[in-house]
């Protein structure tokens, strides 16, 4: 696991810095994802076959929109202080660019330099996927927030937020599986939930 860089300057917070070195120090089984989450170093399972197909199909359709300088990312972290938060997307879709600046070190960019951060739940990530995160996101910035909830009561859903504000997020447009969802610019791409397997 890379290291955080730590920041001593006035106004620091000692807390989150204390925080971070156990996250650096945090061995986790192969495939597991080690996370903060709201002030809680988290170790969540390697995702189900279906969670994995569902990034696959989500993965594929995305790079056939996006610009030859963006990345699709899935171990990339986001940080965001603020929330007491270090996670790490089931999707990130970044400008290039914004990784390459990072030192060798820095495995995270900040939330607001994503175009799209996608969430895909699992049993285990409920509550965080749905609550934690997204007021996490929202209030760092990060424009589009995508999450697919696989566990939804009532059946699967989608449900695409943007406009983010404080700690909340305008939902664009929700669905179950089988809609169409659009994403807005600059993706200008429609997603097939159909194609996605069921729970």
């Amino acid at each position: 696991m890379s290291a955080l860089p730590l920041d001593y300057s006035p106004g620091s917070d000692p807390e989150w810095d204390e925080l971070v070195r156990i996250w650096e120090e945090t061995d986790a089984p192969e495939g597991c994802k080690v996370e903060i989450i709201e002030g809680i170093i988290t170790v969540s399972p390697a995702p189900a076959n279906k969670h994995n197909v569902i990034a696959g199909k989500l993965n594929r359709s995305l790079y056939t929109v996006i610009p030859d300088d963006w990345g699709i990312y899935q171990t990339l972290s986001v940080s965001v202080p603020s929330h007491s938060g270090l996670f790490i997307p089931d999707l990130i879709v970044a400008p290039e660019a914004e990784l390459m600046e990072l030192s060798e070190s820095e495995q995270y960019i900040p939330a607001a330099a994503s175009a799209l951060i996608v969430e895909i739940t699992s049993k285990s990530s409920l509550r965080h996927d749905r609550v934690a995160k997204p007021a996490a996101y929202a209030h760092a910035g990060a424009p589009l927030y995508l999450l697919v909830d696989r566990w939804a009561q009532g059946g699967p859903t989608i449900t695409l937020y943007g406009e983010p504000k404080d700690d909340v997020y305008r939902v664009l447009q929700a669905g179950k599986f089988g809609d169409e969802i659009q994403l807005p610019d600059p993706f200008d791409l429609t997603i097939d939930t159909g194609v996605f397997p069921a729970s």
